[in-house]
């Protein structure tokens, strides 16, 4: 099974909080993302708001509903109480919760599930009471999978970051790929879906998803969107489509 593509808007919407104007506008290019294919649409709302603002939310949940009900609505954060009302009231499919400090400019790292556990298990069955599927983003090691299922967690989201930034030197993505392929191997084990993100590209993906076959979904923003100014939205997601598929 082809993993699915969800993209993610907050490069978007940086670039339009550079001016006080609704261009880029976020909806009509997640419109044509989704036109194009993509399976759903991703974004993370920082307290700062300084990618997507609180109030693209309902828009981006009515887009979805309205236009393209067999999409998917992913919101990714750290669970503060504001993180989680936001959640409630948006009624995304999928919940991704990552362990970001509020100061951090992306993510860089994934939880320390054991650490976290006492934390994390009561979010997950709150989450899950609303009908969200719950991924948890983890750094890749083999333990990682049996942690978060033991937690009630529905998927794992694998953090690519080293992979991705490994582009100019091929031992060390040889390096990475390896733990990425052992941690998805021991999410089989675990029964716990498989989901991935961060600096992944059209070059990098298809080496990821032949050692992955269990990946169920990436999530891509920030190379999707740079592709996007070369081949406009619509080919810029049909190139991530095409890498998910060789």
């Amino acid at each position: 099974m082809t993993a699915t593509l969800s993209v993610n808007l907050n490069a978007i919407a940086m670039l339009r909080n550079r001016r006080d104007l609704p261009w880029p506008n976020v909806i009509s290019l997640g419109r044509i993302a989704l036109a194009a294919g993509a399976s759903g649409l991703t974004v993370h709302p920082r307290p700062d708001q300084r990618h997507i603002r609180f109030s693209d939310l309902p828009a981006i949940r009515a887009l979805i509903d309205d236009e393209f009900p067999q999409a998917e609505f992913n919101i990714e954060g750290y669970p503060s109480a504001e993180f989680l009302e936001l959640v409630a009231e948006n009624e995304p499919e999928q919940v991704t919760l990552v362990p970001d400090d509020p100061q951090q400019s992306t993510s860089d790292h994934g939880w320390d599930l054991e650490r976290e556990a006492d934390f994390l298990r009561p979010v997950i069955q709150r989450l899950k009471r609303q009908d969200a599927r719950v991924s948890l983003f983890v750094d890749p090691h083999p333990e990682a999978p049996f942690a978060a299922k033991a937690l009630g967690a529905d998927r794992i989201e694998l953090y690519t970051g080293p992979y991705g930034g490994a582009h100019d030197d091929l031992r060390r993505a040889n390096d990475e790929l390896a733990k990425l392929e052992m941690t998805g191997a021991a999410a089989a084990q675990a029964q716990i879906g498989v989901n991935a993100g961060h600096d992944l590209t059209v070059a990098n993906l298809p080496p990821l998803v032949r050692k992955l076959p269990n990946l169920l979904e990436v999530s891509i923003g920030h190379a999707l969107t740079a592709d996007a100014l070369v081949h406009g939205m619509s080919g810029a997601v049909e190139r991530f489509m095409d890498a998910l598929k060789a």
